[in-house]
């Protein structure tokens, strides 16, 4: 198999992405039911109001938890290079499926880097406001002020974080192939060499370009 195909996601990390999501979701259904008295139904899907505000500040943690193993896994191949700047100037052409007329990205392009970081940043901010107002155990702690800045601050960062969840699943249904590399792990060479050459370059040790137009513009 593997003279056929590149192994993109281990077991582990694809095992800690699913739990991530499901974290989320569940992390998401229950703070809404929290957020708005319209929205208070879906707290049933939890066993009733007083569950569910005790279950989502924990989900929130274990969420957060699980996401630090992404982050280890892939902060390295998040780091912006010269590339993914004109890949950015040329978003136009991705998304018409024109990719030879843009620069070679690495495991993954200045679109899912940006998603990685902003994604990072709401789950931060997330977690420090959420423990601010986590009457139980922290709450006391703090003034009615700083409680009623994080209540802002959590719900802001959350309405990104669905919004950048939402970009994220859509990306990976677009992008024939994304979604089975997180669910077996393995994408075709092909694949690789299309969407991302210089991380094809450095697993494979195929040193040789894919037919690409001038990167001027």
């Amino acid at each position: 198999m593997s003279n056929k195909t590149i192994l993109r996601y281990t077991a582990n990390q694809r095992t800690n992405h699913w739990l991530v999501a499901i974290l989320f979701i569940c992390a998401a259904l229950s703070g809404l039911a929290l957020f708005h008295p319209a929205l208070f139904w879906l707290s049933h899907l939890f066993g009733g109001g007083p569950w569910t505000r005790i279950l989502h500040p924990f989900m929130g943690v274990l969420m957060f938890v699980f996401f630090l193993g992404l982050v280890i896994s892939f902060w390295r191949a998040n780091f912006f290079i010269a590339n993914d700047r004109v890949w950015l100037r040329r978003i136009d052409r991705v998304m018409r499926n024109e990719e030879e007329s843009v620069p070679p990205v690495g495991k993954y392009n200045a679109g899912q880097k940006l998603l990685f970081w902003t994604l990072l940043a709401c789950m931060l901010v997330l977690l420090l406001s959420g423990l601010v107002i986590w009457r139980v155990y922290f709450s006391h702690y703090f003034g009615i002020s700083s409680i009623r800045l994080a209540s802002l601050l959590h719900a802001l960062a959350a309405f990104v974080l669905v919004l950048c969840i939402i970009v994220h699943i859509y990306a990976g249904i677009w992008i024939k192939g994304s979604v089975s590399a997180m669910l077996h792990g393995w994408v075709s060479r092909a694949w690789a060499r299309k969407h991302h050459e210089l991380w094809y370059r450095e697993v494979t040790r195929d040193e040789t370009p894919a037919s690409r137009v001038s990167k001027k513009g």
